[in-house]
């Protein structure tokens, strides 16, 4: 087990082997965007059921990695593989720095180093501290690891410090010969996992415990492979051990067993094939409302799981990915050190971006709206693995640590903290779209911000120079989900000319005002999009913005798009009458798609507007289970091949297409149009029918994206060189039925002016 926190000396608690949660607030919905009602009232900071900030804290660092924390009446304790420490905003050999040998202590308040210093040294090898708890009453902190000598006082990979006077306890020697890695404290036992197969020249192999001297207990607990954690349960009666066995005392139990707390027989086993072998359990934490396992697993299990206090069964399991390395619970929820990366397996973000501080309900394991973030860094390049909640003249402080180089963009390794308060971090600007396509009406779209402590924001909308706001909402968002939000201004008179601000607002802290959007108001409408908008277009891109990631959507569905790694926007060369469009490279990191995912539709049409004289195809639009990544499954795609002819295709067990006959790569605008419905598939290319199998019937069923401008074309027939398309596209449009071919040749009559 790694940090540990509780106020020590308090009655009737175990000491800081525990780290309790200090209410037991429980989620209620299954999807936490769900939970956020639009609503004209106004989000207060934080957004509950989170109570810890997001705010990064000025703290110390260190220059190597942070494997161990733990706390005791205000100071936080850290170890791990490093030389130095040196202040927050300074780079390595910055003239404050100062030695610190695998070892410093902070003040949990202020971040700063404390007067007590220890050297944690070994005679060959390099030394590490691995683990740290403190004792229930305070006074002593136990230290495991690899290292001969703490201040030059020998000692065998496990210490004792006494913490009044920052000294090695030379009472307390016990030989431990290999890596302790995992530390659990109770008044009058030191339990403990690592490498090792002796303790005092006594087999004990990767577990032992033994008392407040240093002597071996009666607790046996035998594996064959690493441990990595050490937990006693809240009554005191269990020790749960996890690692990379398959056997514990030649019991059936791979990761994780749960053993009685004074002999070590197994009371739990978890035969293999509960986690997958290639999962290991990381950390154990624990207290009345259950018992909770991080875990990492190359290709298997990697999330978290909770367990029942009583029976040790099985309660939830979180199959997010990304090798969880430590837990925290509080108030309610489980925090988490990781560096997660797919969350789809139970309704949160796909394969992509790696999130590494998330947090999620104990009876709930749905990710809440708490999300500062480091990055992978160093070492392993894990990010962060450790964690301590150390509280102090009435606020509580979080603690992280590991091998991280970033939190929240700006440079500090190793060491930061957030706390209970205050809020001080503002949501980010909204990103504005205006535009006024009715007679009459000017629509206002904004893509929600994100503020990585408030999942639930206020939106202020002000019009022309106004410092009152004509619009008020509050909506619920996420940094991996920005539902887009519109409001209609019919307070207008066709020919006029209006700009629109938006300000988002947690509460207490609000965003500065989005840059002035201008817009004249129409007299008549606009021709093409009345007709997408009114033959039911679900997503409807314009294109028309100037710059940033956002692509408004005008069809009453408010499917906003993401442009991935900058394709050009704002190229005065549009489709339709629009006037813009937006230019691909065919650069294999660039691409726009749906912020929300869908359900698969079996009836469908698909229609843009593209422009190209490239020779190496691409994909125009597709359905992919990925976002920022290539897609590992695709469907429902419309692509280039090399010579410029178009295919459309769905896979229904194989993959069932059609194909022009004509080319189309000749640099001037072509309208397509696939649909696939009762009829079969069809596609359409300026207005005319193009290719159809009347015969298919169906395609892929899973949860994706719609993508355009690239994606994954593999097994796919008369495939380009490239799966991305160079060239230009506009007016992107996405239907939940199969428009008739009198409504496509509407489409394009009215997109030519013909």
């Amino acid at each position: 087990m790694h940090g540990r926190s509780i106020r020590p000396g308090r009655p009737g608690q175990r000491g800081p082997g525990r780290r309790r949660t200090l209410t037991a607030l429980a989620l209620a919905c299954a999807t936490p965007l769900l939970c956020l009602p639009l609503a004209t009232g106004q989000a207060g900071a934080l957004t509950p059921p989170v109570a810890l900030t997001a705010d990064k804290l000025p703290t110390w660092q260190a220059n190597g990695i942070v494997w161990a924390l733990a706390q005791a009446q205000g100071v936080v304790f850290a170890g791990g593989t490093f030389s130095a420490i040196r202040p927050a905003g300074t780079a390595a050999g910055d003239p404050a720095e100062r030695s610190a040998v695998n070892f410093a202590a902070f003040d949990a308040a202020t971040g700063a180093p404390t007067d007590c210093q220890l050297s944690f040294t070994v005679g060959s090898g390099t030394a590490t501290v691995r683990a740290l708890a403190v004792s229930p009453d305070g006074r002593t902190l136990y230290a495991g690891g690899y290292f001969g000598a703490v201040n030059g006082v020998g000692v065998s990979s496990l210490a004792a410090i006494d913490i009044a006077t920052c000294t090695p306890r030379t009472d307390f020697r016990p030989s431990v010969p290999a890596t302790v890695r995992a530390l659990a404290v109770t008044a009058d036992t030191v339990y403990f996992g690592g490498d090792f197969t002796s303790v005092n020249g006594t087999t004990r192999q990767r577990f032992a415990a033994v008392d407040t001297a240093g002597d071996l207990t009666p607790w046996t607990v035998n594996a064959d492979e690493p441990g990595r954690a050490v937990e006693v349960t809240a009554d005191g009666r269990h020790v749960a051990v996890g690692g990379d066995f398959f056997t514990v005392n030649g019991s059936d139990s791979h990761a994780l067993a749960v053993t009685d707390a004074g002999t070590g027989a197994v009371t739990h086993a978890y035969p293999r094939g509960f986690f997958q072998d290639t999962s290991v359990v990381k950390d154990i934490t624990a207290d009345a409302t259950g018992v909770y396992t991080a875990n990492e697993g190359t290709g298997g299990f990697d999330g978290r799981t909770a367990f029942d206090p009583d029976t040790f069964a099985q309660r939830w399991r979180d199959t997010c990915l990304g090798a969880t390395q430590a837990l925290q619970l509080y108030k309610g929820l489980v925090y988490s050190a990781s560096h997660a990366h797919d969350c789809s397996s139970m309704g949160g973000f796909p394969d992509g971006q790696r999130h590494h501080l998330l947090a999620e309900g104990i009876n709930d394991p749905h990710m809440v709206g708490w999300a500062p973030d480091t990055n992978d860094g160093i070492g392993e390049g894990i990010g962060p693995r450790v964690f301590a909640l150390a509280p102090k003249d009435g606020t509580d402080y979080l603690w992280v640590g590991g091998e991280f180089t970033t939190v929240n963009g700006t440079a500090q390794q190793s060491l930061t903290r957030v706390s209970s308060g205050p809020d001080t971090g503002a949501p980010t600007v909204p990103q504005v779209q205006v535009e006024s396509t009715e007679a009459g009406k000017v629509a206002v779209h904004w893509r929600s911000s994100y503020d990585t402590d408030d999942s639930s924001l206020t939106y202020r909308v002000y019009k022309d120079d106004g410092t009152t706001p004509v619009y008020q909402v509050t909506a619920g968002s996420l940094p991996w989900s920005r539902p887009q939000l519109t409001w209609t201004d019919t307070s207008v008179a066709a020919g006029e000319t209006h700009s629109y601000r938006i300000t988002a607002s947690d509460g207490t802290n609000t965003s500065g005002k989005s840059a002035a959007q201008s817009v004249r108001v129409a007299s008549a409408a606009d021709a093409y999009a009345a007709k997408v908008r009114g033959d039911g277009a679900s997503l409807y891109w314009r294109f028309n913005e100037t710059s940033g990631a956002y692509a408004a959507d005008s069809s009453s569905g408010d499917d906003n798009g993401v442009h991935w790694n900058a394709p050009t926007q704002a190229v005065a060369d549009g489709a339709a009458g629009s006037g813009r469009s937006v230019e691909y490279t065919g650069s294999q990191s660039e691409w726009t798609y749906t912020d929300k995912p869908h359900s698969a539709p079996s009836t469908f049409s698909l229609e843009l507007w593209f422009k190209t004289t490239s020779t190496t195809g691409g994909k125009l639009i597709g359905y992919g289970n990925k976002v920022q990544l290539v897609s590992s499954r695709q469907d429902k795609n419309i692509y280039m091949t090399n010579d410029g002819r178009l295919v459309f295709g769905v896979y229904t067990g194989s993959v069932r297409a059609v194909t022009t006959s004509q080319t189309y790569n000749d640099g001037k605008w072509h309208h397509v149009v696939a649909t696939e419905g009762s009829g079969g598939i069809s596609l359409y290319v300026d207005g005319s029918l193009r290719g159809a199998n009347p015969l298919v019937s169906g395609n892929q069923s899973f949860t994706g994206y719609w993508r355009v401008g690239g994606d994954n074309l593999d097994s796919w027939p008369n495939k380009p060189s490239s799966r991305f398309y160079t060239g230009r596209i506009d007016e992107v449009a996405v239907y939940g039925k199969a428009l008739t071919a009198s409504q496509v040749l509407a489409h394009y009559k009215a997109g030519t002016g013909g």
